[in-house]
């Protein structure tokens, strides 16, 4: 289930499903039963629920969740926000089949509940919540009690992820049928809690008509084109990668990327040094190669052989012309290009040359900035949710854009976008980036495209992160990777047989 579905999309899905001739009840019955077993899973010793309605859809969702509790020996307190009569039709018909009282939606619901079922409003909301509501929603958190939502907690846009005014702060969410963006993105992602996916009733065929292009990053989405050696192959079939370093006092950067890609699985890496870093770099590497350049015409010169067939620069490269001659010398060679960084930064003030020279070619670019680096390139684009702003980006540049974070977007030129589960708090700190910038190219001189080699990267260095755990420095990533490939090879191995 990878699809991420907007609001608009999920909505489409239930109609499509109910003129298929699924009746709308049956699908929120099911529903609210799905969030029913949930409360019980979770919390099989409680006794007292307080389930909070709201004026739509979600709000008959949470009748029914009320009705199965009641059923399973739960004492159910059920408040609702504005007028039963006003109910839409198939809430309305489920609140005809809740036989216990329909109190006001206030505060005094929560009174001594041991649980809290927000079905105030779900994935479309658009609006900020206000006065009353968000009074009760503040308390709601401020209570420490669990509460499990129903399709996002209530505040959060589930196209965006962006809180509307208040969210409520959920321990579990039960959504339907797909996972929404806003199940991903900050700051809806934190508010979330554990997000399960509950069948209803909708078919994915319904899929073929809605054709979502938002993906959840994960390996089914890229695996099928994993670049796996074979038993013929030699280390010139791996692709070689080239990463541009720095002056001799900035160096470290590169050697991690270089790294990066070593072991991400390209079967050569050569670090291109200024001549004054030579004796740094070459000191520091093994199994990678070093070879001198110093301006745009050397870099060129070594990218004329077509066996080095993709090319990193911008960490710890230095902002300013020099720079930005060397990438430009290399968008005009045939090999993969990924920008990260300082080469980035250094076309803030002229982004439509770099532009013009990514979609001038036809070998892939990908490029790789944190959001201080997007607002620099991309500053007039800075509007709607991150996956917004990415595919906008994407779209413009020409090349595949890696909007990094905690919830790290991929986004092609062609409006595909995947958006990254898999990662860990310990990313944090200095030179991590940089080793994803060598994983990309890794994959793209492993000869993988843009979208699923730029999203497979982003999922493995997430993976190690998250396996190695605390006390990670950029350094252990690529040591990590051999443990996040044996495990891609036994899920490939699975699917192969499956």
């Amino acid at each position: 289930m990878l699809e991420l579905l907007t609001a608009e999309e999920m909505g489409r899905a239930d109609r499509l499903t109910i003129e298929g001739g699924v009746p709308g009840a049956r699908l929120m019955e099911n529903a609210g039963r799905a969030v029913a077993d949930e409360v019980v899973r979770r919390f099989p010793d409680a006794g007292r629920v307080a389930v909070l309605c709201g004026p739509g859809n979600n709000g008959g969702d949470g009748f029914v969740a009320a009705r199965h509790l009641t059923e399973k020996g739960y004492a159910v307190r059920l408040g609702l926000a504005g007028d039963p009569a006003r109910l839409p039709d198939d809430a309305a018909a489920m609140a005809t089949l809740w036989l216990g009282a329909i109190e006001p939606l206030t505060v005094e619901l929560l009174a001594h509940a041991d649980v809290v079922v927000d079905a105030i409003f779900g994935a479309g909301l658009a609006r900020p919540i206000e006065g009353e509501l968000a009074a009760l929603i503040e308390a709601v958190n401020a209570s420490g009690l669990p509460v499990v939502a129903v399709d996002v907690p209530s505040g959060i846009d589930g196209t965006t992820g962006a809180v509307r005014g208040v969210a409520i702060r959920a321990l579990a969410t039960v959504t339907f049928f797909r996972l929404k963006p806003g199940h991903l993105l900050l700051p809806g992602r934190g508010l979330c809690g554990d997000v399960s996916v509950a069948d209803i009733g909708i078919e994915a065929s319904v899929l073929d008509v809605i054709r979502p292009r938002a993906f959840v990053n994960e390996p089914a989405l890229w695996l099928a084109h994993f670049p796996w050696p074979k038993p013929e192959s030699h280390k010139y079939a791996r692709g070689h990668a080239v990463v541009v370093s720095g002056p001799v006092w900035s160096t470290g950067a590169a050697r991690l990327g270089a790294r990066g890609a070593l072991r991400a699985g390209a079967g050569l890496v050569t670090v291109a040094s200024p001549r004054d870093a030579l004796e740094v770099n070459a000191g520091a590497l093994t199994a990678i190669m070093v070879r001198i350049v110093d301006d745009a015409a050397e870099l060129a010169a070594l990218l004329a052989d077509e066996r080095k067939n993709a090319v990193m620069m911008g960490p710890g490269a230095g902002v300013g012309e020099h720079l930005r001659s060397l990438v430009l010398a290399a968008l005009a060679s045939e090999a993969a290009v990924v920008l990260d960084a300082d080469a980035l930064t250094s076309f803030a003030d002229d982004p439509d040359t770099l532009f013009a020279a990514i979609k001038a070619r036809g070998a892939p670019v990908a490029m790789t900035p944190h959001d201080g680096e997007f607002a620099r390139l991309f500053g007039t684009m800075q509007q709607g949710s991150k996956l917004d702003q990415a595919r906008a980006a994407a779209a413009r540049s020409g090349a595949t854009l890696v909007l990094k974070g905690s919830d790290t977007v991929v986004a092609a030129p062609d409006g595909r976008a995947s958006i990254n589960a898999t990662t860990s708090p310990w990313l944090a700190t200095a030179g991590t980036g940089d080793v994803l910038a060598g994983m990309v190219v890794g994959m793209l001189a492993q000869r993988m495209q843009g979208f699923e080699g730029a999203s497979a990267a982003v999922w493995m260095h997430g993976a190690a992160a998250h396996d190695f755990g605390p006390g990670l420095i950029a350094e252990d990533l690529p040591e990590t990777l051999p443990k996040v490939l044996r495990e891609l090879v036994s899920l490939a191995a699975t699917q192969r047989k499956s």
